[in-house]
């Protein structure tokens, strides 16, 4: 990590918080870092995994289909589970 606090979690967008988070599964799986540290980052890392799980939420809360008509054509949009 670096020397500068890092940003809070919750600032983060998805993209650059998973990059994030890849970065410290990586450096976890190889082992790179101390054990006092690895459980700093470890840390961060549920952080980010939470904050990602609850964009990706609403991210999917947001998406809708495209209702179609007979005609073939748009006739509205509805939430994407409904049934």
């Amino acid at each position: 990590m670096p020397a500068t606090a890092p940003k809070p979690v919750g600032n983060l967008t998805f993209e650059k918080a998973l990059a994030e988070l890849e970065e410290i599964v990586g450096k976890l799986e190889r082992g790179d870092v101390p054990l006092a540290e690895s459980i700093t980052i470890y840390e961060r890392g549920e952080a980010l995994k939470k904050h990602c799980d609850k964009l990706l939420g609403e991210a999917e809360a947001r998406v809708e289909k495209i209702r179609v008509g007979g005609d073939g054509k748009a006739i509205g949009t509805e939430p994407l589970d409904a049934g």
